[in-house]
């Protein structure tokens, strides 16, 4: 099973939010998750928009997960954001 760290979508409609979950590489967008990982609500105010564990992502990355080009872009963010 080769896993993958992406965004699963919930929300209404007109107003969206993501979970950053990992899931398996062949599951659909909206299916089972193996562990979720933060959120992403881009409606929201700037500082409450982004939430994630970097530590749990780092551990999946060790054990072999990849990263979508999405979350990729929004785990720098969060690290740019601590780091200032």
């Amino acid at each position: 099973m080769s896993a993958r760290i992406r965004l699963k979508k919930m929300g209404s409609k007109k107003r969206p939010c993501y979970r950053i979950v990992v899931m398996d590489n062949r599951a659909p967008r909206d299916g089972r998750t193996i562990e979720e990982l933060g959120y992403y609500h881009p409606v929201e105010a700037e500082d409450k928009q982004l939430v994630i564990n970097v530590e749990k992502v780092n551990s999946w990355v060790q054990k072999g997960a990849t990263l979508s080009d999405t979350v990729h872009s929004l785990l720098n963010r969060q690290i740019r954001a601590t780091k200032a």
